[in-house]
């Protein structure tokens, strides 16, 4: 596909496994192939295209350790995520992030609001949580919370 198809591709297969009640698309994207493709995005692809697989991996972790690892794209799972979410801090992305939560429509505000939690989660990211909540993320974040969609 094109660089555009690619980046549209990895970012719907973040959708469709974000969130801890999609396992059964996790799985799905591993059996039908589709880490290794974003292992190879997130390794070398546009800035899109990189920043989209990252965040599919990160939302595949969980349930495809092993098939990641398998794929080459890394030798510690955790490490290569919280590297990846490193790149996007440094890039501003969380800033984007921040703005889709306060200001985006209901699907950008779910999205964003995912991709904040995870690039918090865990004890090894403070540098991720200070820098959310400089970009003004606690505000949208708990606005989302009081008056959010289920999926918010």
């Amino acid at each position: 596909g094109t660089d555009g198809q690619k980046e549209q591709a990895a970012g719907a297969l973040a959708e469709l496994a974000a969130g801890s009640l999609n396992d059964d698309n996790k799985v799905a994207i591993a059996r039908a192939g589709g880490i290794a493709p974003l292992v190879a995005l997130a390794r070398g692809g546009t800035d899109g295209q990189m920043r989209e697989a990252a965040m599919a991996l990160a939302m595949l972790v969980d349930a495809n350790k092993v098939a990641i690892a398998e794929a080459g794209g890394i030798a510690s799972v955790p490490l290569e995520v919280r590297k990846w979410f490193e790149q996007l801090r440094k890039a501003g992305d969380i800033a984007s992030l921040v703005a889709l939560a306060r200001d985006g429509t209901d699907g950008q505000k779910e999205q964003a609001a995912g991709a904040l939690a995870e690039l918090a989660a865990g004890s090894l990211n403070d540098d991720n949580k200070v820098a959310i909540a400089r970009a003004g993320g606690i505000a949208p974040l708990v606005a989302l919370a009081r008056g959010g969609t289920d999926g918010q």
